[in-house]
C-alpha cells in the first residue's frame, strides 16, 4: 500500500510540530524544513485543523502548533483522516464492479485483510514514537503473524533437504 503524498505531507507536518513544541510554527517554516510547496501545505494544514489535531492562529505572528500532545496522537487515526482512498484495489471502489472475477474473487477478501493489518500497525503507534527522538516500542506481532513462515524462511528448508 503506498499513501498519498497529502498524507505523507500531513505525516510531516505533524513531526515538525512535535520536535516544535515552543511557539508558533508557519507554513513557511515546514517548507523550507522539507522542501515542500507552500501550497500544498496550506491544504493539509487546513485538513489538520479540521480534524483537530493543530490549531491554527491567524494574522501576524500567527502560525500553527500541536492541539494536543504528541503522546495523544494516534498515527493510525492520522493516516485514516488524511488519506482520502484506501482501496488497495479497483474492486473497492463501488463504481468499479465490472471485474469479471468478482462474483468468485477472493483476493479482494485477503486485501481487505492486509489493509486493516496495515491499519492496525499504525494504531500502535503514537506521534511521540516517530519523531526521531527516541526508538519506537517494540509492536507484537499481528495475530498469528508468528505462526506464518515466511517464504524466506520455507525456501532455505527446501535447500537445506
Amino acid at each position: 500500500m503506498r499513501l498519498t503524498k497529502f498524507t505523507d505531507f500531513s505525516l510531516r507536518v505533524m513531526i515538525y510540530l512535535a520536535r516544535h513544541p515552543d511557539g508558533l510554527a508557519t507554513i513557511a517554516d515546514i517548507a523550507h524544513e522539507y522542501d515542500i510547496p507552500s501550497t500544498h501545505l496550506m491544504k493539509v494544514v487546513h485538513r489538520l485543523a479540521q480534524c483537530g489535531y493543530i490549531v491554527t492562529v491567524r494574522g501576524k505572528g500567527g502560525g500553527m502548533r500541536l492541539a494536543r500532545s504528541p503522546d495523544m496522537i494516534n498515527v493510525g487515526d492520522l493516516v485514516r483522516d488524511t488519506e482520502d482512498n484506501m482501496d488497495i484495489a479497483e474492486c473497492f471502489s463501488a463504481e468499479h464492479q465490472n471485474c469479471p472475477m468478482l462474483p468468485a474473487c477472493a483476493l479482494k477478501s485477503i486485501l481487505i485483510e492486509a489493509r486493516k493489518s496495515f491499519l492496525a500497525t499504525l494504531d500502535f503507534y503514537r506521534l511521540s514514537d516517530i519523531t526521531g527522538g527516541s526508538k519506537p516500542p517494540l509492536v507484537a506481532p499481528l495475530h498469528m503473524a508468528h505462526d506464518i513462515p515466511s517464504l524466506a524462511t520455507a525456501r532455505k528448508k527446501k535447500r537445506s533437504a
